[in-house]
């Protein structure tokens, strides 16, 4: 698929996905928004699992693809907070992405 137009279908996968994830956090940023498949370049996909990351005293979530690619991430939040989004987001359905979530640094 040519870039033009991976970011495009992308782009709004990922602003849907950012959408999702400010309902529970407040906060959503976009991350990904396309990847490199076998036959070039490809849109993040489709699918809105939720993943987590923790450092600290501190945890991030994410809504990712079914590879791991974040299409939208929280900021920083205390992890009783963020344990507290997690866990409506799962309540709510989504499904949980429990593999190496791939991220913007």
């Amino acid at each position: 698929m040519q870039y033009h137009k991976a970011a495009n279908i992308g782009r709004e996968r990922a602003q849907k996905a950012q959408m999702r994830l400010f309902e529970y956090t407040g906060f959503a940023m976009l991350t990904y928004t396309i990847k490199q498949g076998m036959a070039g370049f490809e849109p993040v996909g489709e699918e809105e699992l939720v993943g987590k990351m923790t450092s600290g005293n501190e945890s991030m979530l994410f809504i990712c693809d079914n590879d791991g690619y974040a299409k939208a991430q929280s900021r920083p939040m205390p992890m009783e907070q963020g344990e507290e989004a997690f866990k409506r987001m799962l309540a709510d359905g989504i499904q949980e992405f429990t593999g190496d979530i791939k991220t913007v640094s």
